[in-house]
């Protein structure tokens, strides 16, 4: 997904001007990608990578162009490559006899933006892998970060995630030995429906 250092996400409640400050964005500044698309229940989101000043000027405008149409926004000027990872939908395994992968945590965020910001503080405070980053498609819009690890450090991802966007946060928790039945239902889709094939919403 990138090479560069920066990463920066805008999340708006408007499609259109979520495409507009997109537009503006990408006309700002040389930024090295950008992603857009919506996603449930009908937000838009606009991911830029780059240099930092090239993403910092893209930033502002987005912000500018979005205007009241934002909904939430992160900057991370050198985002943790287990984010990058995890947003081209890599997982870390996690199983209850995965050895050292005994506890995981979980940070709900009520933003895609949120959770991203948690996980990657959470990444870079504590000896943790990023299982998976859930974001908005099938969670009326909100975000998940899930870590693994050993439970002190799982608990200090958790705290550290959390505590960086304490007004996002929705809940969080820790679960130690997390029952093999439910590692095999956090480790599909998350989908419910997946269990009876009922269609995508």
């Amino acid at each position: 997904m990138m090479a560069s250092p920066a990463l920066a996400l805008l999340e708006f409640h408007s499609i259109a001007g979520g495409i507009e400050a997109g537009d503006a964005m990408v006309k700002r500044a040389p930024v090295e990608q950008l992603l857009s698309g919506t996603i449930q229940p009908g937000y838009y989101l606009v991911l830029v990578t780059g240099e930092v000043a090239d993403v910092v000027e893209a930033v502002d405008a987005g912000v500018l162009t979005g205007g009241d149409c934002l909904r939430d926004r992160l900057l991370l000027p050198n985002v943790h490559p287990g984010v990058v990872a995890a947003l081209r939908g890599e997982r870390a395994p996690g199983a209850a006899n995965a050895g050292a992968f005994n506890a995981l945590g979980i940070v709900e965020t009520s933003t895609v933006a949120a959770a991203i910001v948690a996980a990657d503080a959470g990444l870079k405070g504590a000896e943790v892998r990023l299982n998976q980053l859930r974001l908005g498609d099938g969670l009326g819009g909100k975000g998940l970060a899930l870590f693994v690890g050993l439970v002190s450090d799982v608990d200090a991802a958790v705290a550290l995630g959390g505590d960086a966007v304490a007004d996002l946060v929705v809940r969080r928790t820790v679960v130690s030995q997390l029952h093999d039945e439910m590692w095999g239902n956090v480790n599909g889709s998350g989908r419910f429906g997946d269990h009876f094939a009922w269609p995508p919403v």
